[in-house]
């Protein structure tokens, strides 16, 4: 697929997830807990994929999404109450990886709350071996240039 940067983003290219943090969320410092993050990472991805169609195309591949590594940078604390937007997009393809970037806001201030990424590996169901990613993946979940994502006014 085409990775060259682009303004204009596909509308299924970006995913955007308001949710409310809860405090089964938190640490005991009173603030999300980092591990949290990474299960929203999973938890917005899932619904970024879903909501494109990708989990039918990722099963008639007969095919699995696994982590190979999480990246996640904390900016500010977030805490129970705070309403949060979650962003998320692919942010490239290469054979049997994509590069998936999240972006965690306030929604009353607009902080970044925590930005980070993850590199998923496309493997077949069966063999446990990475598989390529199919094009149907790819043209249903278009790459977005991070730079032209912007933090919402």
């Amino acid at each position: 697929m085409n990775s060259s940067r682009s303004t204009r983003i596909a509308p299924a290219a970006i995913h955007r997830h308001v949710f409310t943090v809860s405090t089964s969320d938190l640490d005991v410092n009173g603030h999300v807990n980092n591990v949290v993050y990474v299960q929203w990472m999973q938890d917005v991805a899932i619904l970024h994929f879903d909501a494109v169609g990708g989990s039918e195309v990722m099963r008639a591949s007969n095919a699995i999404w696994v982590a190979r590594s999480h990246k996640i940078e904390y900016l500010k604390p977030a805490f129970a109450g705070d309403e949060a937007l979650a962003l998320t997009w692919v942010a490239d393809y290469r054979r049997v990886r994509s590069l998936r970037r999240y972006r965690f806001l306030r929604k009353h201030d607009k902080s970044l709350l925590a930005e980070g990424e993850t590199d998923w590996i496309f493997v077949d169901a069966v063999s446990g071996r990475p598989k390529s990613i199919p094009d149907e993946i790819q043209s249903i979940l278009p790459i977005a240039d991070s730079d032209a994502i912007k933090q919402p006014s």
